[in-house]
């Protein structure tokens, strides 16, 4: 009988990172650590209300090193040793400027506090105005450079972010070699790159935020580029030029990661990707179902069999040959809040108990966080869904598909004196559910006809009452993915395929897959009421979106 094998998948979030040991051979959860970003939970280096979400490298750096230590002490020696890979998974568009060496700028000391300097989280939206130069420059451009990513550029991603920080700070711009996903930096990190041009690039992140497509043999010339920054007639695009997918290895751990780890030098890095797409394959998806990785926001991701013509889908968030799965057409979308549109409500209610005494503070502060959301799912579900009920948009952080566009913002419609707060929250919960609605529509609006789709992350296995809501505003059945961490699986799976235990990562989805814990069927007596309501989320949005943009 040949000895297990075990890979570990890296699962970096907007919050924290979490590692998960898995076992080669049965997909078995061996043992799993998550640590917040320490300075991110301080709320250093971000301006919410400016819309900057920055992360230090040393958040990820010291939050990595804890989880995989941790996970493995608790795995135990026996399958330490027989670690064969790691796979990495991160948000974005969420790149860093870095130096000709490869080390992130916030790393030297003269930049160690500059916010510039640091990962641009994906939610950081402060390039609006560039995403918007994007647009119309390629609208009066001779060439669609936006046809692959849906037709519009979002402030979230890779060129608006590095032109907005090109204008804001000179001494970055001079200061950065070029910029590198999060994605591609963290096994660059781990294998010992110290050049920036032995950066692995991912296909995932380069397609779909940087405007890679093999039609440019790599990203738009700089004939293009240097119209929405001149700065960009500096920038190395031959970088961006070559594409791995995230079953290839970028090589071993180097000796210091490997002593730092506990691990052996042997241990396979894989190419990076975005947690989504690493979701979708830990979700074990297959053609025909959309994968909602569902979180503080959404992706939403589809598989497709390559055409011979590649079929366009407008106003989503890209559409990328390998992606996902090697071989297959990825396409991605999302909202821009999911969870979050839930997580600011609850700081509203709390804030006369985190903010009017000390001593409220101290004593029901803590209690009140964890039980309030709960709560008001409870008293929400409740209540029958009538077509009269107050309607809201959930567009707190703006909107990302479809058709981007994060100047928009959230709305509470039709409230009264007799609104109360489940009644809030369940409008704000229909909202997120209309939001997904509308993503539905416009994939099969565009031919790509959806049967099903299977719900991933925090939200999908903890809240029975928004996941019932989706499945009824839907009108699909809904499969929950059995792991708590399928992003974490899903790198785990690529680490497995990178290290060469499977010859393709679809053997290593049905070799590992977990399978799902349960599935929701919509409830057809809702149908026409949700029906009324999403109509009526449809107009306010229409009308919302004309008032914002005049």
């Amino acid at each position: 009988m040949k000895e297990a094998k075990y890979t570990i998948g890296l699962d970096f979030g907007s919050d924290s990172v979490r590692a998960l040991v898995v076992n080669v051979e049965t997909g078995e959860e061996m043992a799993t650590a998550v640590c917040n970003y320490p300075r991110w939970m301080k709320g250093e280096f971000c301006i919410p209300h400016d819309n900057q979400f920055r992360q230090h490298p040393l958040d990820y750096i010291e939050a990595m090193t804890d989880v995989v230590t941790r996970s493995l002490a608790e795995a135990g020696d026996d399958i330490r040793k027989n670690v064969i890979g790691i796979g990495v998974d991160t948000t974005g568009s969420t790149p860093v400027p870095v130096d000709a060496d490869g080390t992130p700028l916030a790393l030297k000391p003269e930049f160690a506090e500059n916010p510039n300097a640091m990962f641009h989280l994906w939610k950081d939206h402060t390039s609006v105005k560039e995403a918007a130069e994007i647009n119309a420059i390629n609208a009066d451009s001779d060439e669609d450079y936006l046809k692959y990513v849906g037709g519009i550029y979002s402030s979230e991603w890779f060129w608006a972010k590095i032109a907005h920080t090109n204008r804001q700070d000179a001494s970055i711009r001079d200061a950065a070699y070029t910029w590198v996903e999060h994605c591609d930096w963290i096994p660059f990190l781990l294998t010992g790159g110290n050049k920036a041009e032995d950066v692995k690039r991912g296909v995932c992140a380069v397609g779909h935020k940087a405007l890679w497509h093999k039609d440019y043999n790599g990203v738009p010339p700089k004939s293009f580029l240097t119209k929405i920054d001149s700065s960009f007639a500096d920038f190395k695009t031959e970088l961006l030029e070559e594409t791995a997918t995230a079953d290839q290895s970028v090589g071993t751990l180097s000796e210091e990661w490997a002593a730092k780890l506990g691990l052996d030098q042997s241990v396979c890095v894989a190419v990076g990707a975005f947690d989504c797409h690493m979701g979708a394959v830990g979700g074990e998806i297959e053609p025909g179902y959309m994968s909602k990785v569902i979180g503080t926001s959404t992706c939403d991701i589809m598989v497709a069999p390559l055409e011979e013509k590649e079929h366009l889908v407008k106003g989503i968030c890209g559409q990328v040959n390998g992606s996902v799965i090697p071989g297959m057409l990825g396409l991605e979308a999302g909202q821009s809040a999911f969870g979050d549109v839930y997580a600011w409500f609850k700081r509203l209610l709390l804030w006369p108990v985190e903010n009017l005494s000390d001593e409220l503070k101290e004593k029901y502060a803590e209690e009140v966080d964890s039980k309030i959301i709960p709560a008001l799912a409870d008293a929400a579900a409740a209540i029958e869904p009538t077509a009269k009920d107050n309607v809201s948009l959930d567009w707190m952080n703006g909107r990302r598909t479809p058709d981007a566009n994060q100047e928009l913002k959230g709305v509470l419609a039709g409230i009264n004196l007799g609104t109360d707060a489940p009644r809030i929250f369940k409008s704000l919960v229909e909202a997120t559910c209309f939001g997904a609605r509308r993503i539905a529509e416009r994939f099969e609006d565009e031919g790509v006809a959806i049967k099903g789709v299977i719900a991933l992350g925090g939200v999908a296995k903890k809240s029975t009452f928004v996941m019932q809501t989706l499945s009824d505003v839907l009108q699909m059945p809904i499969k929950v993915g059995k792991s708590d961490q399928t992003c974490a699986l899903g790198a785990a799976m690529f680490a497995a395929t990178a290290a060469g235990r499977f010859e393709k990562v679809e053997d290593a989805m049905k070799q590992m897959g977990g399978g799902f814990d349960k599935t929701y069927e919509p409830n057809p007596a809702r149908a026409e009421v949700y029906n009324a309501l999403y109509k009526k989320y449809c107009e306010l949005g229409e009308a919302v979106e004309k008032i914002t943009m005049k």
